[in-house]
């Protein structure tokens, strides 16, 4: 039976971002199996738009004006309507208090609409700043009670939000769900032009490609400048590329922490095309994450749909799945002499890449790919998350 969803998302291509891009590609796919689908977000995005998925970039900065505009836009689709908002509370204007926007989804849902949330992050944590920072944290948690007062379901990026988020639904018998984010590249680019990217990136000599890939947080950038120097002591034959958005800027800073800056490289800004070719061109991805692998890692996600050997970080959020995994490579967090060293030691053993690439790929298809998260909403099918 054919669904028709009403997705909001505070994020939507051409703006760049993790929940942009996983919206995008939870839209396509429920498109592709037969749903009708409509995307509902503020800026106009037409042209981001894929077959069967209609983009409504009407939302502005989600202000009251702008909301009453979606009421009337919404309003000749027959009800009930299936609304799956994405949540992230910065994603939606008023630096990330807009307490307004969750008053208008309880609204819908009092009106008859089906709300489901996607929790991709469920607000500031306390104790983490100052007073204002705390300020804030105390009203994502508001806003979190405004929400799961009138949701039906809650589906979480990683069963750890539970513990943040189930308190705010004042004892309703909620079923949380865990709906891991899939990778948000995917796999595509010529063996020819693979091999191209390797010899420039090791400049015609022998050597192992060592790639890092993400946004570049400051937390991320701190576990790099621990990491890369140390790494590129212990093994000269080791050329590190950094891919993705602020890898220039990562670089920059990497280059004043090394004496062996002529081994490192960064990609820049590419598209998906291009940046999957420089992903195959690794031969494997250092990941360290500071609050720990997780399933709302679309980088982690992404190199293991790649079918790549990675060496990351277990943390406060990671779930009991990667200590038992054999499909990535563990170290903790914050133990940068540790991961120097593991990558050192994969670098030097093809077969055991070569193992651990085919594990993360297997791993990737039957646990965390596009088509499992489509055939979850579709089948309204729930993986307990807590």
């Amino acid at each position: 039976m054919t669904t028709v969803w009403h997705i909001v998302t505070g994020e939507y291509p051409p703006t760049a971002g993790g929940v942009s891009d996983y919206t995008r590609s939870v839209a396509t796919g429920l498109a592709a199996a037969g749903d009708e689908v409509h995307v509902w977000c503020p800026v106009n995005a037409e042209h981001a738009g894929a077959p069967g998925v209609n983009v409504h970039g009407i939302a502005g900065a989600w202000t009251r004006m702008d909301l009453r505009r979606l009421d009337e836009a919404l309003a000749p689709f027959p009800g009930p309507r299936r609304l799956l908002v994405q949540w992230v509370p910065h994603a939606y204007g008023r630096r990330s208090l807009n307490v307004a926007f969750c008053r208008w989804v309880r609204r819908r849902a009092g009106a008859g609409d089906v709300v489901d949330l996607m929790i991709h992050e469920p607000g500031l944590g306390f104790g983490e700043g100052g007073l204002r920072h705390n300020l804030a944290a105390a009203l994502h948690r508001w806003m979190l009670l405004l929400l799961l007062g009138r949701a039906r379901r809650v589906w979480v990026a990683i069963p750890a939000w539970i513990e943040t988020i189930r308190p705010w639904a004042l004892g309703r018998d909620l079923a949380f769900c865990w709906l891991p984010i899939p990778g948000s590249i995917p796999v595509s680019g010529a063996g020819d032009e693979v091999r191209r990217v390797r010899e420039a990136l090791l400049d015609g000599r022998t050597g192992v490609v060592v790639g890092h890939f993400s946004t570049y947080s400051r937390e991320i950038r701190g576990a790099l400048r621990e990491i890369v120097p140390a790494l590129l002591e212990r093994a000269p034959a080791v050329r590190v590329q950094l891919l993705g958005r602020g890898s220039e800027a990562a670089l920059a800073e990497l280059r004043d922490a090394t004496p062996h800056a002529d081994r490192l490289h960064a990609a820049g800004p590419l598209d998906a095309a291009a940046l999957s070719c420089r992903l195959q061109a690794c031969d494997l991805l250092l990941q360290p994450y500071p609050d720990g692998a997780s399933t709302r890692r679309s980088t982690l996600m992404t190199a293991m749909a790649h079918g790549l050997p990675v060496v990351t970080t277990i943390g406060r959020l990671s779930e009991p799945f990667w200590r038992q995994t054999d499909a990535v490579d563990v170290l903790p967090a914050g133990d940068a002499a540790a991961i120097a060293r593991a990558v050192t030691d994969l670098a030097a053993e093809p077969e055991r890449r070569n193992r651990l690439g085919a594990s993360a790929r297997a791993t990737y298809d039957a646990r965390f790919s596009l088509g499992h998260v489509i055939a979850a909403l579709r089948a309204d099918a729930c993986e307990a998350a807590g």
